[in-house]
């Protein structure tokens, strides 16, 4: 029965091979960072990703899609005293099970990161004035060390595929974990931050 089933799974790939095809993608991301005990309010903040795909076709038209995806995400930060933008660079390989209908797809799978850059840009509130204005400054930082270096994910979507290996497709990818440098969190009231994103993309497949 086990080696029926190893059969079964290389004619699989061996089938599928002679169907796959080789992919770029790039797109716009509307990402945040959501969570609990927040102290500050969030809101989206417009960013990008760009990516390389490889679609293999497994039976009828269910497919899987392995990807190596290069993403900008974080969010925008605004309290009483800040107001800052977070930005955190992350190298993504998402694994995407496709079924097609006609033209169109649905997928859905899981993605793990690894984080590549991380920098905090704002503004704060330092003091007030002798007439009771505040005093604000400008800072800017290196983060790195503020956020966990790696994120699991879990992304759904769908698309369109157009003529001459085009298609177009959205995504909703929902952080799994706590991006918050766990050596940070001291209480059960502390921060945890997960990524939240919305992607718009274009993709060209090779025939």
């Amino acid at each position: 029965m086990k080696r029926t089933a190893l059969i079964l799974l290389g004619g699989l790939l061996v089938a599928g091979s002679a169907h796959a095809q080789l992919g770029v993608k790039a797109g716009l991301n509307a990402a945040v960072l959501d969570g609990d005990n927040l102290s500050a309010r969030t809101k989206f903040k417009t960013t990008h990703h760009v990516g390389v795909f490889y679609e293999t076709k497994i039976l009828g038209p269910v497919s899987i899609q392995p990807e190596l995806q290069y993403s900008l995400q974080g969010g925008s930060f605004k309290s009483a005293v800040t107001n800052f933008d977070t930005k955190l660079h992350y190298l993504y390989a998402p694994l995407v099970a496709k079924v097609r209908i006609a033209r169109a797809y649905v997928e859905a799978g899981p993605q793990f990161g690894f984080l590549l850059k991380a920098r905090e840009e704002g503004e704060v509130v330092v003091g007030e004035d002798e007439n009771g204005a505040a005093v604000v400054a400008s800072r800017a930082r290196d983060a790195w060390s503020r956020y966990e270096k790696t994120d699991m994910s879990l992304c759904v979507g769908a698309g369109f595929k157009l003529i001459g290996g085009l298609s177009v497709g959205a995504r909703f990818v929902a952080g799994l974990s706590d991006v918050n440098d766990a050596n940070r969190i001291t209480g059960l009231n502390d921060e945890r931050l997960r990524n939240r994103v919305v992607q718009g993309f274009v993709a060209f497949q090779l025939p």
